[in-house]
């Protein structure tokens, strides 16, 4: 099916993705937009798995401060190469993680990091971990979408392996 050029743009423009990419998915979907972004949301998953086991020493850190100086982030993000780590989708990652952690405090970075005293607590492990683990919780940009989907479409798009290795938040007067 030959997939016209207006809709490449427009699945391009709302995913991100290459226009190589785009094509192939329209194709693949009928010219359905819909099921192009589905295709290509899998296939953006199955590149950051295979990509999770590569070496990542380069990076980037980011300090971010919020309006009236009384809440700051330090964040490490890390990538595969320099070249990456200049890059203008991973700078404006970076910036909108910070100000994620910012605003929703999160207290670990993966649900895999809080502690079992912590969850022996817990009735409700879905929702403490959409609260307090950074890659679980809703973008603040775009609530349609987690912080770990943010970050695979990343992957996906750069093809390096991207790891948010550290973060610590400040607010004035809070321990």
């Amino acid at each position: 099916m030959a997939v016209s050029a207006n809709l490449i743009k427009e699945l391009r423009e709302q995913t991100c993705c290459g226009v190589m990419d785009c094509r192939k998915a329209l194709e693949e979907a009928g010219g359905d937009l819909e099921k192009a972004k589905k295709i290509l949301h899998k296939r953006g998953l199955e590149i950051a798995e295979k990509k999770s086991g590569r070496v990542v020493s380069q990076g980037r850190i980011e300090a971010y401060i919020h309006l009236g100086c009384k809440i700051g982030v330090l964040l490490e993000v890390n990538c595969e190469s320099d070249f990456v780590a200049k890059n203008e989708d991973f700078t404006k990652f970076t910036k909108d993680v910070a100000m994620q952690i910012a605003a929703a405090c999160p207290k670990y970075i993966k649900r895999e990091e809080v502690p079992e005293e912590a969850l022996a607590k817990i009735e409700k492990r879905e929702d403490f971990f959409k609260a307090h683990c950074l890659l679980e919780q809703p973008f603040i940009r775009d609530p349609n979408i987690t912080i770990k989907d943010y970050l695979t479409s990343l992957v996906a798009k750069i093809g390096e392996n991207i790891v948010i290795r550290r973060f610590s938040r400040f607010q004035v007067g809070v321990e």
